[in-house]
């Protein structure tokens, strides 16, 4: 099952480690022939001369089993290496074409564990039992060869030694495969655990919650550990069977022999018979130890079968959103347009959108507004792609998003999504990003950061384009990250402009510099704006209010303060509320009074009743 996935230096690297051991084997199954003729040589009086010929000879073949084997080494390392590397590349390219729904399916902490753990348990199998695998059966078979034609006693034991050593490996092997399907799984758990522990780290001190969180660790290492106490608990009989065997296996050929050779009165017979029970019982051993052998592939093996499955499992995956095969020019540069969507989450029975229509032209601002779930965000993913409506179409360019490729849709679009995601590396790398970075210049970075109300914050920085960003940019705050992301959008100069509540972080009078500012320097860009805010939307040549997945409202800023009472509503109290926080006092505010006692100060309650008034 492994073969579909061997490249062509991979079957090169077999070939090779196959030729070494196929020398090694001959040159190991040489050496009981070399045994023989000096024993037999020591019990006639040949000389020391012939024992010393002899000896010359097995020393070689010794010498040249030995580099021979170091280059079988060498070669399944190379190929498992090469193999695995390939296998993990596959895998990463197949995610980076899953669409968001295959990834909450198969889970982050799951695609984690699949490319770092999983290709080390593969690549450790394959490391040390390549060789195995392949010298197993050619010495079994070789030394069975040998040794057909001799004593049907001996090869009986020989016989009976094989079935008893066969037979516990089913056995066992039966016991523990449930044992190993189940690993995986219990390390997706851990390293699920380890994740959110590291990543909420702060929200878990605040709440006091390290205790609770280290028992769900602890519940998670202990069902692994347990799991694996019952694997080595039901294997261990495995090798000391197959030592016990090998044990009385020799005994009862040295016992069989000696009444033998009790039997022969001809003293030179018995030299021979006694030369052939040696050679006989190397060759025994030789095949006794090529099962021993495959009994440690076999251990191995049911771990790495679980890991190559769930690697495939990703890399033969079939999209939920298949992609289309358009990446051609269109007409129209920067139009969207819905025509009567419907969309429903997996899982889910009411849509998250439902019966949508619009549709903006190139250069024009469209807006959406609404409560937390009302399907703003869902919205842009059907733009996006990243899943396929149930009913009606999702338009960019006039033509069905179902018709381009991936690539061909996403150099059409400029997203910046609801968290802003910075990456490790330079502020010029996290805005100057992407598959056409190369063609843009330093000077296309400072005019998007000076867009998107960057550039001051940017050159306050140690080494200002150039200073080091941390993963998840942990070293500048919420508000900087966003114009950061924002920028990374503007920089790649697309035609439509998808701003997930991209604002949400900045303070008013920033957030309305950048609007103006994207209004006067892109003028020719379309703009999806979800946001929560009138105040960012007020200017959208058509904004639309969604609740519960329906457009309960769609039109300009006047239009809706007079035709849709929740945008009215809306509007009224977010001015109601910036207008009290103008008429707020200069200075530290005064805290809230405590419902139970005094207030701490003799006239708080008075001021405040007035300011209100």
């Amino acid at each position: 099952m492994f073969f579909r996935y061997f490249t062509g230096k991979e079957w090169a690297y077999v070939v090779l480690c196959t030729a070494c051991i196929v020398f090694q084997v001959y040159l190991d199954l040489r050496i009981p022939e070399y045994m023989n003729d000096i024993t037999y040589a020591i019990q006639t009086g040949g000389g020391q001369e012939l024992v010393a010929e002899e000896g010359y000879g097995m020393i070689a073949c010794a010498l040249l089993s030995l580099v021979s084997s170091v280059g079988a080494g060498f070669f399944a390392a190379r190929f498992a290496a090469s193999f695995t590397r390939n296998l993990r590349l596959r895998m990463f390219s197949r995610v980076q074409d899953l669409s968001s729904q295959d990834i909450s399916e198969i889970s982050a902490a799951s695609l984690v564990t699949r490319s770092t753990n999983d290709p080390y348990q593969l690549q450790n199998f394959f490391g040390r039992s390549l060789q195995v695998i392949v010298k197993s059966p050619i010495l079994a078979t070789w030394a069975v060869l040998k040794i057909s034609g001799s004593n049907w006693e001996w090869t009986s034991i020989t016989i009976a030694g094989v079935l008893v050593i066969m037979a516990t490996i089913a056995v066992v092997m039966w016991c523990v495969m449930k044992f190993f399907r189940r690993i995986q799984w219990l390390k997706d758990d851990v390293n699920r655990e380890v994740r959110e522990n590291l990543t909420g780290s702060k929200v878990i001190r605040a709440y006091n919650a390290e205790g609770y969180r280290t028992s769900k660790f602890d519940d998670a290492s202990k069902a692994l550990l347990d799991n694996n106490v019952s694997i080595f608990a039901r294997m261990a009989p495995m090798g000391s069977m197959s030592n016990t065997v090998i044990n009385i296996m020799t005994i009862a050929i040295y016992w069989s022999g000696a009444l033998m050779l009790a039997g022969v009165s001809d003293q030179e017979s018995k030299f021979q018979m006694f030369s052939d029970m040696i050679v006989f019982s190397s060759y025994a051993l030789q095949v006794m130890t090529a099962f021993m052998m495959f009994t440690g592939v076999i251990r191995g093996f049911p771990s790495a079968k679980v890991a190559y499955g769930r690697m495939t499992e990703i890399i033969e995956r079939e999209k939920s959103v298949p992609e289309g095969s358009f990446d051609g020019e269109t007409a129209s540069e920067g139009e969207i347009e819905f025509r009567n969507v419907t969309f429903t989450y997996p899982g889910r029975r009411t849509p998250a959108l439902e019966d949508v229509s619009f549709r903006i032209g190139r250069g024009q601002t469209l807006a959406v507004l609404g409560s937390t779930g009302s399907g703003k965000s869902t919205l842009i993913k059907l733009i996006l792609r990243q899943y396929d409506p149930d009913s009606g179409q999702v338009l960019v360019d006039g033509r069905d998003v179902k018709d381009y490729t991936r690539r061909a849709l996403y150099s059409r679009l400029g997203y910046v999504p609801q968290t802003p995601i910075i990456f490790t590396g330079t502020v010029e790398y996290n805005v100057n990003y992407g598959e056409t970075a190369s063609s843009r210049t330093h000077d296309d970075v400072l005019r998007a950061l000076r867009i998107a109300q960057a550039e001051e914050f940017v050159s306050h920085l140690p080494e200002g384009t150039e200073t080091m960003l941390s993963q998840y940019g942990k070293n500048v705050s919420g508000g900087q990250k966003q114009r950061l992301t924002v920028a990374r959008a503007i920089c790649k100069d697309p035609e439509a402009l998808l701003l997930d509540d991209s604002f949400s972080a900045l303070d008013f009078k920033t957030d309305r510099a950048l609007r103006q500012s994207l209004k006067a320097s892109m003028a020719g860009t379309t703009k999806v704006i979800v946001a929560q805010r009138v105040g960012t939307v007020m200017d959208a040549d058509l904004i639309i209010v969604l609740d519960d997945g329906k457009a309960v409202g769609m039109g300009t800023h006047k239009e809706l303060m007079e035709s849709c009472r929740m945008y009215r509503d809306t509007a009224i109290a977010q001015m109601e509320e910036r207008r009290c926080r103008r008429d707020l006092p200069a200075g530290p505010r005064p805290r809230s009074p405590r419902t139970s006692g005094r207030p701490s100060g003799p006239s708080w309650s008075t001021s405040a009743s007035t300011s209100g008034t």
